[in-house]
């Protein structure tokens, strides 16, 4: 049995789930395993699963995701937690009666000294697994089980299925405010058509968003693109170009006082504020008025809400 820990490593403390977006409701259980292993002289770790396991199972009922898994490693890498094991999720590992995935995984490959799960988590075989199950083999096989309370936000539990409701209706501050983070997308920056430069409003483009990233509205927005070594606002373009009989959906952003080349560059754009709909224009020359309008309401969602990133350039690191 091939372990998923280092050998020096001789007790965990263990949660398990799928964990996408890493909201407010995820971190506090990973800072509940992480003070918990603290104490105990043991290393926290999460056990998660890629993909997520409603496309194995059924793929019609699979959510779009609030992190890809790079942004989630992203993500998780900034907390407390020692480990994450992220294990393929197929048919196989699907049909693990809820014993087999305890004895098996949590116990034989993550040597589990201690468990804390939500009250209403599911595991094994058709989620047939309860804190009832975990409670029982708990006892019989020798670590012990916590639960945890969901974390509420205007008495309402903290979800991935709230947020992706936030998401996908373009409110952006809820999905922020459940997130404890802007909502963002991630990818690398590849060459365009060179159309906004010669508009006047060069642009960084990312290349192809995994299908199955959750995005806002198609629209115009105010953003923030962070690099390697620097960040600046700008305006998003997200969406097909349909004064250019473009039907495609891309996402282009215009950076405000940036000249520095970024292509084949990881970025994180966030989306900050909904200016516009994407709309066709009769000329370029109307495109280019609108987009200097655009440019002063991005302007002003910057000052708004993001008045730590400099409006009309760059704040390098």
């Amino acid at each position: 049995m091939t372990a998923l820990l280092p050998p020096d490593v001789d007790g965990t403390v263990v949660t398990v789930g799928t964990f996408d977006g890493v909201h407010l409701g995820h971190l506090a259980v990973l800072r509940e395993i992480a003070a918990r292993a603290k104490a105990a002289g043991r290393h926290s770790l999460l056990v998660t699963f890629e993909p997520h396991p409603l496309e194995v199972v059924n793929p019609q009922a699979a959510p779009l995701l609030l992190t890809t898994g790079p942004e989630r490693r992203e993500v998780l890498a900034q907390t407390e937690l020692d480990y994450a094991a992220f294990l393929r999720f197929d048919r196989t590992l699907a049909g693990y009666e809820p014993e087999r995935f305890v004895r098996e995984i949590l116990l034989g490959r993550c040597r589990m000294k201690e468990l804390v799960i939500g009250h209403d988590h599911g595991f094994g075989r058709g989620r047939s697994g309860d804190v009832e199950t975990l409670s029982r083999l708990g006892a019989s096989d020798g670590f012990m089980v916590d639960i945890v309370d969901p974390v509420e936000i205007g008495g309402h539990a903290v979800s991935s299925t709230a947020i992706r409701r936030s998401v996908a209706g373009g409110d952006l501050a809820t999905a922020r405010r459940l997130l404890g983070r802007p909502y963002t997308v991630s990818g690398r920056v590849v060459p365009g058509a060179g159309r906004g430069r010669t508009l006047g409003v060069p642009t960084i483009n990312l290349g192809a968003v995994p299908e199955r990233k959750l995005l806002p509205p198609d629209g115009v927005y105010a953003a923030v693109v962070e690099w390697r070594d620097g960040r600046a606002g700008g305006m998003l373009n997200q969406g097909p170009r349909p004064t250019f009989d473009e039907s495609g959906r891309s996402l282009e952003v215009n950076l405000f006082g940036v000249e520095a080349d970024l292509y084949g560059q990881w970025v994180r754009v966030e989306w900050v504020e909904r200016l516009r709909e994407v709309r066709g224009f009769a000329s370029a020359s109307a495109l280019t008025e609108q987009l200097g309008r655009d440019r002063a309401a991005a302007l002003d969602a910057l000052a708004r809400h993001r008045p730590d990133v400099i409006g009309n350039g760059a704040s390098h690191a």
